[in-house]
């Protein structure tokens, strides 16, 4: 239901039930957190690439015929543990995450979408948020995060009509960075994963953290907090290591 591929420092983990678009059932959510799990301890991998099967869909989000079918499931909706919940099993992996965004990424599949840290699209990717037309309140994050990424207003819009939104505007609205032709997608991901996984590895995590723990602060707290891990971090960088870094981002800036 999960499959993983690693090459080069970068695995590509994909949600693999294309015949039911990718949806959440409690079985790929538990193989997800096992997945995830296993990468953020493997020091070969450094970066991930998130993508769904086929071209229809990343993940339409929950299994409603599991949900309506299994006493308890709508539980999932809510879920604290990392194994029944994908948003927290994906934020697990402290290497960065690429959301591959090949199809349409709905409901739960949005929110899952939203734990990457960085999200590019096919052309037919599509995203919407249909909690309030099926009547449950979002549990992993979509009413906090999208309102702090396309802003309140849009976000208002997207989650009071669950109305579709296309790639194009996601990229207009800043939601996705890029959007490409299908066959062009995971072409960029490995590109991007790539020149995440030539940073120092102890860096590039460290990196993420301070990112994340300042988003998540206010912005007065969140300069606080980089002064603090910074002090901290650079006080142990010696001389030979600015000087060895600095050539090799000279030789990097010649290549490119």
């Amino acid at each position: 239901m999960v499959t993983v591929e690693k090459e080069d420092g970068v695995a590509i983990v994909t949600l693999n039930r294309p015949g039911a678009m990718n949806a959440l059932s409690k079985a790929l959510r538990a193989r997800l957190y096992h997945v995830m799990k296993q990468i953020d301890g493997d020091d070969d991998v450094r970066a991930v690439i998130l993508t769904g099967a086929g071209e229809r869909a990343f993940t339409a989000g929950l299994d409603l015929k599991e949900l309506g079918s299994e006493p308890g499931a709508l539980g999932a909706a809510n879920a604290e543990g990392a194994d029944e919940n994908p948003v927290k099993a994906i934020e697990i992996c402290s290497k960065p995450v690429i959301g591959a965004i090949n199809g349409v990424a709905i409901t739960g599949g949005f929110e899952v979408a939203l734990a990457c840290d960085i999200l590019i699209a096919s052309t037919n990717a599509r995203f919407a948020d249909t909690h309030a037309r099926v009547g449950i309140l979002p549990g992993w994050g979509l009413s906090q995060k999208l309102s702090r990424i396309i802003g309140i207003s849009r976000a208002k819009q997207l989650s009071f009509t669950g109305n579709f939104l296309d790639a194009a505007t996601a990229e207009r609205w800043g939601l996705v960075n890029h959007v490409v032709a299908p066959d062009e997608l995971m072409p960029l991901a490995r590109r991007l994963a790539a020149d995440m996984a030539s940073v120092e590895p102890r860096m590039m995590v460290a990196y993420k953290d301070l990112i994340d723990k300042g988003y998540a602060a206010s912005f007065g707290e969140g300069l606080a907090i980089e002064h603090c891990i910074s002090s901290s971090a650079n006080g142990k960088v010696t001389p030979q290591d600015v000087e060895a870094r600095r050539l090799a981002v000279q030789a990097r800036g010649r290549g490119q």
